[in-house]
């Protein structure tokens, strides 16, 4: 009876996973060599050929970032030359107003000193010619006052050019030695 259970577990016993079977062994080599090969047929050239666009894929992505980059670098360096450019001209156009400014107030100061002088002068002109015309009406007056008076004096009218002639010359001479 001992042998009877023994007979099984020394069976088993040979089964184990450290027991070499070269059946087994044969079979598996070559049903993985057959997938091997099929794989290497069918599989293999998709997965490379998957593998390969991808790669170019992510060299044109490469690629096109590099440009991007050096286009994009370019962009900003004309952009700041712009953007100095513009503030150059900026600077000139504010310094050609304030020039042109200073030259204007000037202009309009020289203008306004003109006209003040003009008006200045046509005011003494308009003062001199009324002077010398209130003196003329008042020597008139003082002539027709004189004449009035002396005809009184003389107890006759005294109307003729010459009496007005000899009354203009006194008064003249009075107004010399004032």
């Amino acid at each position: 009876m001992l042998s009877i259970i023994l007979a099984p577990i020394q069976e088993h016993a040979a089964s184990g996973p450290l027991t070499v079977e070269f059946g087994l062994m044969f079979w598996t080599v070559v049903v993985f060599l057959l997938l091997l090969l099929i794989l290497k047929k069918f599989a293999y050239p998709a997965l490379l050929g998957a593998v390969e666009a991808r790669e170019r894929a992510l060299q044109e992505q490469l690629d096109a970032a590099e440009r991007n980059r050096t286009e994009s670098e370019a962009l900003l360096a004309e952009h700041k030359k712009l953007v100095a450019e513009a503030k150059a001209s900026a600077h000139a156009l504010l310094v050609e107003a304030r020039t042109t400014a200073e030259k204007e107030r000037a202009l309009a100061m020289e203008k306004t000193l003109q006209e003040q002088q003009q008006l200045l002068e046509r005011a003494r002109r308009d003062i001199a010619a009324e002077r010398d015309r209130a003196l003329a009406e008042l020597r008139r007056e003082a002539v027709e006052l004189s004449l009035a008076a002396a005809s009184k004096l003389i107890g006759e009218r005294l109307t003729s050019e010459t009496d007005r002639k000899l009354v203009q010359e006194y008064l003249t001479a009075l107004d010399l030695r004032n």
